[in-house]
């Protein structure tokens, strides 16, 4: 099926065209996607950001540098996303996510931090172990190379891969983003209604990854809230829901 969503998106992108779907969705996004992982910044100053390539803090307020320069990669991110959003998943995609995020940023000035790499230390989410850095390539090739040979992939299986990808954490830091960056892509490139995750519901989204070796209805459910919010934009917007 044509995927309408995806040449609006680049449409509006080379247009440059304010209040639109992908002026929308860039902000919120990243907004979103950053404020789970401790952001700061409010939507306001992400928008600010966006439109303007200033940020304004108000009330002798302080902004944390990071903040705003993986706000300002985030919007990088999703350009190229649209760029290769119809390209098979390939570990050289998810590297590339990875590069453009965390360039620039505090943790790219630090010789043990592998910008556009995977990681070489040890890492925990909360209480749960992750892939040892000596095991994660061959892990991350095995999860590519059993998704790429699934047939008629849904969003279930978009979701069960970013399950997995969460539980390898293959980098050292922006495993998150980089995982709700995946999800987003494989949706456009499979002609499903893509979502966010929003920050409001960041417990819910947590404990649907703890929970999804015995139960995975927590994190479908989250994912499929927010894939039926963003339908309502679609609408808005006069864009038809296709699958």
């Amino acid at each position: 099926m044509e995927n309408k969503l995806l040449e609006r998106f680049i449409e509006e992108k080379k247009m440059r065209l304010k209040g639109c779907i992908y002026h929308y969705t860039q902000i919120k996004f990243a907004y979103n996607t950053n404020r789970i992982e401790g952001s700061q910044l409010t939507e306001d100053q992400t928008r600010y950001i966006y439109e303007t390539y200033t940020i304004s803090t108000g009330d002798n307020k302080t902004a944390n540098v990071d903040d705003i320069v993986e706000t300002i990669n985030h919007f990088a991110c999703f350009n190229y996303v649209l760029k290769i959003a119809k390209e098979p998943l390939s570990e050289i995609i998810i590297k590339e996510f990875h590069r453009i995020l965390k360039t620039g940023t505090s943790a790219s000035f630090k010789d043990w931090f592998k910008i556009g790499d995977y990681k070489t230390m040890e890492n925990i989410v909360g209480d749960i172990e992750t892939t040892h850095p000596s095991k994660v390539k061959k892990d991350m090739n095995k999860l590519i190379s059993e998704y790429l040979n699934e047939k008629n992939i849904d969003i279930y299986k978009i979701i069960d891969f970013h399950y997995h990808f969460e539980k390898i954490h293959p980098f050292q830091d922006g495993n998150g983003r980089v995982g709700r960056l995946i999800m987003f892509k494989e949706c456009l490139n499979h002609d499903i209604i893509p979502f966010l995750i929003e920050d409001e519901n960041k417990q819910f989204y947590y404990m649907g990854l703890k929970e999804y070796p015995k139960s995975k209805t927590r994190l479908i459910d989250t994912c499929l809230f927010g894939q039926d919010n963003y339908k309502e934009i679609l609408k808005y917007f006069n864009l038809p829901n296709y699958q």
